[in-house]
């Protein structure tokens, strides 16, 4: 090998050599920059980095409780809970087939599809970087049942999505897919209300607002706190896809459901109510009406309606008026209903007997500057035919004998003027003034009913007082809380509130009270041919800003039957009935459908002998 050849390769191989070096260096710098960039990663940024890990992959989602079930005291439903979905769409992945889904999905969202086109059709808009996006998340429909979800998936799956050709490439099989997959559900499961019986009982369920779940009014709103129960949580970890990863799960606290409400309502009683006030509503056209069905030794109410009504599914779509629960957001002078009151504390103070007589003035009596008139030219009344009749005279002479402080005491005995705690919202006290408010004429107007303002379920409360012994009782319409699986968790029993008069008074008050049904009395129309009946008429004229409406009067009827071992009391109010405005001709006939149709329906042993039946 010559000299020349020598140095050519000394020169290779020093060329090589500095090669080598100068990767090894390269290596080594990008070895040295890889190792930095853990360094800074796992450590110097760990913490930031943690955190936008976890905004992208983990999740928290609220698990919610289901809402707790109504029931009737039969156990029969009246309003529940059903989780249901809602129903998004991406429309930057629909492509062209805005109209074909649009058209497919309309009728099972029960939308309209000129809407639901417009909602699938992309819009785009800047963001906050200033970079145009399009809209990714819209949502279709809220509250769609499951069942209906799966028929929305089903045809999504069978919709022929037509792209103009027969073979067709692996992108547009994957671009189909993701159209059909555009539509989809959120994860977490909303709830819908449902009350099976639709208009039956509204008043008495309320219902709840339509994004919160909350109770709104009625029961829903009482014991809301109780239905609702409590939410769990579930935090987990998904992957690229939105797929939860299983094993990477956290915490998964399930949610403890709310309790189930039981009432003391009977939904089969409370049909027969409703049915009989659609017929008075029809025959006498009143603004309002409202019956209570009351089991006197309990104050359990059996049934509470009103019309007009409300469907508690849709409560928007009705008027404020017909969601209002007259039986206790409305008050009325009660007219001669209030002369139980009057005849009831004169009886209890011995100030009179039933065999007391009292000179009705045949029917014009001066009294304070003014003069006080009966229907009737009446002369001389037991306080018995006071009841009977009753004269309006008789009763202000009771109230003027027995004096106006202890007239008034026993006003606020029996409970007017203060609320009697019904577990419902809105309830309101009536009015009853002081004393010292009372003016001259004020002892002749009170006991027959007038300058005083009373709520249904007031009068129906005293009615039931006078039926179970002189005990005035807190109208109770919860019967239990009860769990899941049934079993009661707490159980609700009668308030008695007071004594207000003794059980002699109250027999004594109830035989007057029997002849008001009877022969001469002003509500024959509410005899009943198997029981014998104790109850009161009132026919009130609606008292206005300048004194007393022409025309405009509230009609009423309450009593209770069998009238010496009372099953159930009654009450029944027209507001403003048109033609025939009497309590006895309005009030009285629709008490005797009532009581006749709930006393076969409850098995009440009729207490009059076929001897009696046939001479009435």
């Amino acid at each position: 090998m010559n000299k020349t050849e020598s140095l050519d390769e000394s020169v290779l191989r020093g060329q090589a050599k500095r090669w080598i070096i100068f990767f090894m260096f390269i290596m080594f710098l990008s070895f040295a920059l890889l190792g930095y960039r853990l360094v800074d990663l796992q450590l110097i940024q760990h913490d930031p980095l943690s955190l936008t890990a976890e905004k992208y992959t983990k999740r928290r989602f609220i698990l919610e409780a289901q809402r707790g079930n109504i029931l009737d005291n039969l156990g029969n439903l009246l309003s529940t809970s059903l989780f249901v979905k809602t129903v998004c769409a991406d429309p930057s992945m629909i492509g062209t087939f805005q109209p074909q889904i649009a058209r497919t999905l309309a009728p099972l969202l029960e939308m309209d599809e000129a809407e639901l086109h417009e909602k699938l059709t992309p819009k785009v808009f800047e963001n906050d970087q200033g970079q145009m996006r399009t809209n990714r998340y819209i949502v279709l429909r809220r509250k769609v049942p499951r069942e209906r979800w799966e028929a929305i998936r089903v045809a999504l799956n069978e919709m022929n999505l037509d792209v103009g050709k027969e073979e067709l490439t692996k992108g547009e099989k994957q671009f189909l897919r993701g159209v059909r997959k555009s539509v989809f559900i959120e994860r977490v499961d909303d709830q819908l209300r449902v009350y099976h019986n639709k208009h039956l009982a509204s008043h008495v369920l309320g219902f709840v607002g339509g994004t919160d779940h909350k109770g709104k009014e009625g029961i829903e709103s009482v014991m809301d706190s109780k239905l609702t129960g409590t939410a769990g949580w579930l935090e987990t970890v998904i992957d690229s896809k939105g797929r939860e990863v299983v094993e990477w799960r956290g915490q998964n606290v399930p949610p403890r459901n709310g309790l189930n409400v039981m009432l003391t309502l009977d939904i089969g009683l409370q049909s027969f109510v409703e049915s009989e006030l659609e017929k008075a509503l029809a025959k006498h056209k009143p603004v309002g009406i409202t019956a209570i069905v009351v089991r006197p030794q309990t104050g359990a109410i059996l049934a509470m309606a009103n019309r007009p009504d409300f469907d508690p599914n849709r409560p928007g779509e009705f008027h404020a008026a017909s969601r209002r629960n007259r039986a206790v957001t409305d008050t009325m002078e009660p007219g001669s209903t209030f002369k139980i009151v009057t005849v009831a504390g004169g009886l209890q103070d011995g100030r009179v007997t039933l065999d007391s007589i009292f000179n009705c003035e045949r029917g014009s009596f001066f009294y304070g500057g003014r003069r006080l008139h009966d229907h009737h030219a009446y002369g001389s009344l037991s306080v018995m035919k006071i009841i009977t009749k009753s004269s309006n005279i008789g009763a202000a002479k009771i109230a003027i004998r027995l004096g106006a402080p202890r007239f008034h005491h026993y006003i606020r005995e029996f409970g007017f003027g203060e609320r009697t705690h019904i577990s419902l919202p809105g309830e309101v006290r009536g009015k009853v003034h002081p004393l010292k408010k009372w003016n001259k004429l004020s002892i002749t107007r009170v006991p027959m009913g007038h300058e005083v303002a009373v709520t249904p379920v007031q009068m129906v409360m005293m009615m039931s007082a006078v039926a179970n012994g002189g005990k005035l009782m807190r109208p109770m319409l919860l019967d239990s809380l009860r769990d899941e699986k049934g079993r009661v968790v707490v159980k609700y029993h009668p308030e008695p509130v007071r004594q207000v008069i003794s059980p002699k008074i109250a027999r004594n008050l109830t035989e007057a009270l029997k002849t008001v049904v009877g022969e001469g009395g002003t509500a024959r129309r509410a005899m009943l041919e198997d029981y014998s009946v104790a109850g009161k008429t009132g026919t009130a004229q609606k008292a206005g800003m300048g004194g007393y409406i022409p025309g405009k009067y509230y009609s009423s009827f309450v009593g209770f039957f069998p009238a010496d071992k009372p099953a159930l009391c009654i009450f029944v109010g027209l507001d403003e009935p048109t033609g025939d405005y009497y309590g006895g001709l309005t009030a009285a006939p629709i008490f005797k459908a009532i009581a006749e149709r709930t006393a076969s329906y409850l098995g009440i042993k009729p207490d009059l002998l076929v001897s009696e039946r046939k001479g009435r």
